[in-house]
């Protein structure tokens, strides 16, 4: 049985979904090399659904390298030591968490929480209203709902991976979306081990969203259910500085699967930045944070020997010169 990571990307319009792709195994490979496991070969696939929502990618000049037109590419950076964990920003954090969850779970209830839910995601998260809307979008000369579409996309992608072992890899939305397919439609499809990062999971907006539409109690059972299917692990890495990821500790709001599987948290250095400003909350900086890279690498290596281990960074360091070889002759004259 063979091992893939299959990733899936948030909220936003993206870059054409080759860059994406791309972009997302160089910071794969990046963390590699901050852990010491510089160059190894992987089986990646990008589940890409931002045409969904989108009519045309983030463009970038076709002849020209992405990084010099797009907002914020993919770019490399020399690894620091930075704080992770600061106390007095956690119990800030836990404490807004408290009172929100206390305002969500309250009993004797005068308003209509699903309508504040609504604003709120009106407000701040423009894709998210549409996933969570009856919007329809034409999808192969039929009308659909937008998180049909995009749901299925993920689907497929899994069920075409079925008999391998699978390292799911989500980011912000792609988490969610996520964990609709885990918890509604993938059926016997098993994932070895499920990761999120820059996760809004934990968000009384998204819980409530998740709850109403399995006709979940939330203010009876006070916590969701880690998807059935996952059957291994399940790790979450959350930047304290991450808007997104504002409730950064899942693992008190998901019980166990029947296999004991539940949310383990860690904490990390989103170290992703652009023009010296910082953004905690974007893709390539969670891919390649040490504590991430380990988790994957674990994974890839796991029931390896040396020998194989090895080989596949032979290939990929073999793989890598030639790419950039061939990158060379055509942007050089």
């Amino acid at each position: 049985m063979s091992k893939v990571i299959i990733g899936i990307h948030g909220l936003g319009n993206k870059p054409p979904r080759a860059v994406l792709e791309g972009w997302w195994k160089e910071a794969i490979q990046e963390g590699f090399s901050r852990i010491g496991e510089s160059g190894y070969l992987f089986k990646f696939e990008l589940v890409y659904w931002a045409d969904v929502l989108h009519p045309a990618p983030l463009q970038h000049n076709s002849g020209g390298d992405a990084s010099e037109i797009l907002d914020e590419p993919y770019l490399p950076m020399p690894f620091k030591e930075h704080e992770k964990d600061n106390a007095l920003r956690r119990k800030v954090l836990d404490y807004i968490e408290k009172q929100i969850d206390k305002l969500y779970l309250k009993d004797d209830l005068t308003f209509d929480l699903s309508k504040i839910s609504d604003r709120i995601i009106h407000r701040f998260f423009k894709d998210l209203e549409v996933y969570y809307s009856s919007t329809h979008i034409l999808d192969d000369t039929k009308e659909r709902l937008a998180r049909d579409v995009i749901r299925e996309r993920l689907y497929k992608v899994l069920r075409k991976y079925r008999k391998d072992d699978v390292l799911l890899l989500a980011h912000s939305m792609g988490t969610i979306i996520s964990y609709d397919v885990l918890t509604d439609q993938t059926g016997d499809i098993k994932i070895d081990t499920f990761v999120t990062i820059g996760s809004p999971l934990g968000i009384p907006v998204v819980t409530d969203k998740i709850a109403v539409e399995r006709n979940y109690d939330l203010k009876r059972e006070k916590k969701l259910i880690t998807p059935e299917n996952v059957v291994r692990s399940w790790y979450n890495f959350s930047d304290l500085h991450d808007k997104v990821a504002l409730n950064y500790n899942l693992a008190d709001d998901y019980l166990a699967n029947s296999l004991h599987v539940l949310p383990v948290d860690t904490i990390v250095y989103n170290d992703y930045e652009i023009e010296k400003q910082r953004n905690p909350h974007k893709s390539y900086g969670y891919l390649r944070t040490p504590e991430l890279s380990r988790v994957v690498f674990d994974f890839l290596t796991r029931d390896s020997s040396k020998l194989s281990i090895w080989l596949r960074k032979k290939a990929a360091r073999f793989i890598r010169r030639r790419h950039r070889r061939l990158h060379a002759k055509r942007f050089c004259p």
